[in-house]
């Protein structure tokens, strides 16, 4: 991984795959397991980096696409690079784009040279490729970045799935040969759709470029839950135990907690700030309804539990007034509180982990069948 990247294992559960450890990178330590918020634009939407410090964040994503088209990578360079730009002194990672091939499919086009996409800003015509993609990562400067992929959809037939699989396998030796800067670590990504052989078939070609951290792909794509906890399950053990391992998309407590049995080390997911902005908070694995007429009066913090500033000064009667009256600090509120319930939940496994009391502290998780999330 070169002496910028490391990955070190402290503790092993005895009675699943799980493990606690350090993903060492230029900006930082990550201990994982964690889960990382996503700051798709440079931002984590509604909250400052000082906030977002405080919820426990430790490794930040943003997005190739979008940064591409506003406000252009060769700005965010000229700003000294993402970290600077967007004030965040911590370890960073960009997508790819290549969710955006699955996400925005109505207004693209996929062959073997890239995906060409009509752009939702102004209607301009878009190439990306995986030389184009790693390019524009090099340029925005995160610690790591991801292989340009194919992420099928679901439901998806067999013979759909299998080439986009392949393709991605084709295009991570593209961007292999074009990734230029060693302080940046790339990972690729495994696809395969609900298919095990195919996960199985792309997890080893993918091995075999021995990269610095290997990600689990297009899952949290519209399939049931109990496909996704399969879908990791087979594929997690073909990873190398000594990398990272990292499943995208995925941020719900019962799916990180299934995952991090399985072996997985970090998470991301746009439930947090999404929740928040529709007047949703995260209260011990539950979603609630701050605009319900039950909130309006009570006067209790949030949630008693957690050490975020907003459980700590505003009760949920505040937040219900500020979500009935449009007021955007509901926004910023909910999204630090929802932000932190989601680390601190991979805080107290990792903390379980080390105690070896993960499948007790966490069976509730790991065996119901059905969960609020």
């Amino acid at each position: 991984m070169g002496n910028q990247f490391s990955f070190e294992c402290q503790a092993r559960c005895r009675h699943t795959q799980a493990r606690a450890g350090t993903f060492s990178t230029p900006h930082g330590i990550v201990e994982t397991p964690r889960f990382m918020p996503v700051g798709t634009l440079a931002n984590v939407k509604t909250i400052t980096p000082a906030q977002l410090q405080a919820t426990g964040a430790q490794m930040v994503l943003a997005n190739t696409y979008h940064l591409h088209l506003q406000p252009g990578e060769a700005i965010v360079a000229g700003a000294g690079g993402l970290h600077q730009f967007m004030g965040w002194s911590g370890p960073t990672l960009t997508d790819s784009g290549g969710f955006q091939v699955f996400s925005l499919s109505q207004i693209r086009t996929v062959n073997e040279e890239g995906v060409t996409f009509r752009s939702p800003r102004d209607g301009q015509i878009i190439h990306l490729t995986p030389e184009k993609s790693i390019a524009i990562q090099n340029t925005l400067g995160a610690d790591v970045i991801m292989a340009f992929d194919e992420c099928p959809p679901y439901p998806a037939t067999r013979e759909l799935v299998a080439a986009a699989t392949e393709r991605t396998t084709r295009w991570l030796e593209r961007c292999v040969v074009t990734h230029q800067r060693p302080e940046q670590a790339l990972f690729g990504i495994v696809q395969g759709g609900v298919y095990p052989d195919l996960r199985q078939a792309s997890a080893r070609s993918l091995v075999a470029f021995d990269l610095p951290g290997y990600a689990i792909g297009g899952v949290s794509v519209g399939e049931p839950a109990e496909l996704i906890e399969q879908i990791v399950k087979v594929t997690t053990p073909l990873l190398p135990e000594e990398k990272p391992r990292y499943l995208m998309g995925i941020g719900t407590y019962r799916e990180m907690a299934q995952a991090i049995a399985a072996g997985i080390d970090l998470f991301d997911c746009v439930i947090p700030t999404r929740l928040a902005r529709h007047g949703n908070a995260l209260v011990q694995g539950e979603r609630w309804n701050l605009k319900n007429a039950r909130f309006q009066e009570d006067f209790t913090p949030l949630d008693p539990t957690c050490d975020c500033y907003t459980c700590k000064v505003f009760s949920r009667a505040y937040l219900s007034h500020l979500l009935r009256s449009q007021e955007l600090l509901a926004y910023t509120l909910l999204s630090i509180h929802n932000i932190t319930q989601l680390i601190a939940f991979t805080q107290r496994i990792r903390a379980a982990i080390i105690g070896d009391r993960f499948t007790t502290e966490f069976a509730a998780w790991l065996t119901a069948a059905k969960l609020p999330t």
